[in-house]
This record gives structure tokens, C-alpha cells and sequence, in this order.
């Protein structure tokens, strides 16, 4: 993360970052971003994060990455938010989950409207397309009427 809002800023961008207090205490938190919301948990970051963000980027990383996008992934299913989800797939990173994804919707654990609203794209210009473009589904649980 460090390194993306390190490029951000010298491109002459806005940096916001939300980060709990325990991790700014231990000095964690990056001192040049243009605002930092400090938060009391993990939980109230990722609240805070939904509400400023116009959308949803997961960048090649690990567990917490994974937990950050399935959790507005989800949200934007429910309709708790209409904003978009994507991956950014760099050299076939996210092959591997792309491949499960699929694997739910063929075996019929996920309808694949909820599975097009997660695009893996191989550029940033992709996504932005994407985004551009990007209309929410119909909420999930919510009855549709008969055609």
C-alpha cells in the first residue's frame, strides 16, 4: 500500500488513508498522505473506506486484500452499496480465484450476475473502463417479479 500512495502523491494525486489507532500508535501509518482518518478497529476502517471510495480495487496481495474486496463485493450484492468491485489480475496472479469464481457459478452456488460484478482485469485502464460502465444488478434476496 505504501508503495501505491508513494506513486499516487508524486503524480501529484490525493492520498486518503483509514487506519486503526492501535496501527498509527505503532507508527505504522504512512505521515505523508494528503488526510488520515484514524478509526478505533479493522471494522469501522473498512465502514469508513466504503463511504469515501467511489469503487473497489484489489491489487495482487494476501489475506486482508482477499477479505477487503469479498466483503464490498458482498455489500454491492445485498445492495448496501452500488459501487463496482474489480481485481487487478497482474501476470495471472488472480488466475487461481478467477478459476473458482467460475467453478461456484458452474456449480450453481453463485448466480453470474453476482460473478460479472467482480471483473478480473489485466490493466488499470480496463478497470476504469469498467467502472465507467459499471450499472449494479438487481439486489440479491430480493423477490424479482415474474417475466
Amino acid at each position: 500500500m505504501g508503495a501505491v500512495a508513494d506513486a499516487a502523491l508524486e503524480a501529484g494525486g490525493v492520498v486518503i488513508g483509514v487506519m486503526p489507532r492501535g496501527l498509527v500508535e505503532r507508527e505504522i501509518a504512512h505521515r505523508g498522505l494528503t488526510e488520515l482518518h484514524v478509526v478505533e478497529d479493522m471494522h469501522e476502517r473498512k465502514t469508513k473506506m466504503a463511504a469515501l471510495a467511489d469503487g473497489f480495487i484489489a491489487l495482487p496481495g494476501g489475506a486482508g486484500t482477499l477479505e477487503e474486496i469479498f466483503e464490498q463485493w458482498t455489500w454491492a450484492q445485498l445492495g448496501i452499496h452500488e459501487k463496482p468491485c474489480a481485481f487487478l489480475n497482474i501476470k495471472g496472479y488472480y488466475d487461481p480465484l478467477q478459476a473458482m469464481v467460475d467453478n461456484m457459478v458452474r456449480e450453481g452456488f453463485m448466480h453470474p450476475r453476482y460473478a460479472e460484478m467482480l471483473p478480473f482485469a489485466t490493466s488499470a485502464d480496463e478497470i476504469i473502463a469498467g467502472f465507467r460502465d459499471y450499472t449494479p444488478p438487481a439486489r440479491k434476496w430480493v423477490q424479482q417479479p415474474a417475466i
